[in-house]
């Protein structure tokens, strides 16, 4: 026995391997929690590295970095995700839990530092990155046999729109249809914000979004507009068999046009004090409101 450890416990030696094995399985708990949406991901100001002067490298219209452990775990498993390089560092690679040799695509080992280069400092990427080709473009026809589709009108923060495909898979929507103009484009923000959500439904641009309007209509869809002035509660205002709901960005709420477009206009009732959310909350809570009613 050493003479550093008279007394049999353990050495200092298990004790930091002890320490750094319970250290990881509370960052790995912590990190599931953060991608289930249950506890906030750190703010910028947490990881805030001398990055002030940092300027994002430039990226070709058919290239898309993608980070995260869940986004890129969600890529890799995708096969209509055209696949560039993998860059990994080795800590993440163990909670990725994938053998790099068999991916067929190239890979390299980098450092935490290496990727806050290319993402900057405030991309919560967990060690992984992707670079990959942006997704196949979707058409509106590929939501005949679709009951409940998604249309934002002109939402441009990533973040919300992530966040609303996030919930569009959880309750089973068929697309999420957006405006080609001030509207987010395939990114590593939109993708972390969905936390593999975007690899499992089609997220469509369209350039007209009165004629999209016209498009599903024509398919059998009841639009349903959300305004908080709306004449009647959503749940009152649901009717067929086939729904697309539709949202309008924070602030101005759905324009003109759209309003004469749709179907019906309608309202989340809310009996407290605040009167309005968060898009991304009102999405949710129609989701649900619309899987009551097509299950009915």
């Amino acid at each position: 026995m050493s003479k550093d450890n008279k007394s049999g416990g353990p050495s200092s030696d298990e004790k930091s391997a002890k320490d750094t094995h319970y250290a990881n399985l509370r960052r790995a708990h912590r990190d599931n929690k953060r991608e289930r949406g249950e506890i906030p991901t750190p703010g910028f100001q947490k990881r805030k590295r001398g990055g002030d002067d940092w300027k994002p490298p430039a990226l070709a219209p058919d290239q898309v970095h993608l980070y995260g452990l869940h986004t890129v775990r969600a890529a890799l498993e995708n096969k209509e995700r055209k696949k560039i390089k993998l860059s990994v560092t080795p800590n993440a690679l163990a909670r990725l839990e994938i053998d790099v040799e068999k991916l067929g695509i190239p890979y390299e080992m980098v450092s935490p530092q290496d990727l806050d280069k290319v993402l900057g400092p405030d991309a919560i990427h967990q060690g992984v990155m992707l670079e990959t080709r942006p997704l196949p473009v979707r058409r509106l026809e590929a939501l005949k046999d679709s009951p409940l589709i998604l249309v934002l009108d002109q939402v441009t923060d990533p973040h919300n729109v992530g966040a609303i495909m996030r919930s569009a898979v959880a309750f089973n929507a068929g697309a999420l249809i957006t405006t080609q103009r001030h509207s987010p484009t395939e990114s590593g923000v939109l993708a972390k914000s969905a936390s593999g959500a975007l690899e499992l439904i089609p997220y469509i641009q369209i350039t007209n979004l009165a004629d999209a309007l016209g498009e599903l209509h024509k398919l059998g869809f009841v639009t349903i507009g959300l305004d908080s002035e709306g004449p009647a509660p959503l749940e009152g205002t649901f009717s067929g068999d086939k729904v697309a709901l539709v949202l309008g960005a924070e602030g101005k709420g759905l324009r003109q046009k759209t309003r004469e477009t749709v179907n019906a206009l309608a309202r989340l009732d809310m009996p407290g004090e605040i009167k309005s959310l968060n898009v991304s909350n009102a999405a949710a809570i129609a989701l649900y409101a619309a899987r009551i009613h097509l299950k009915g």
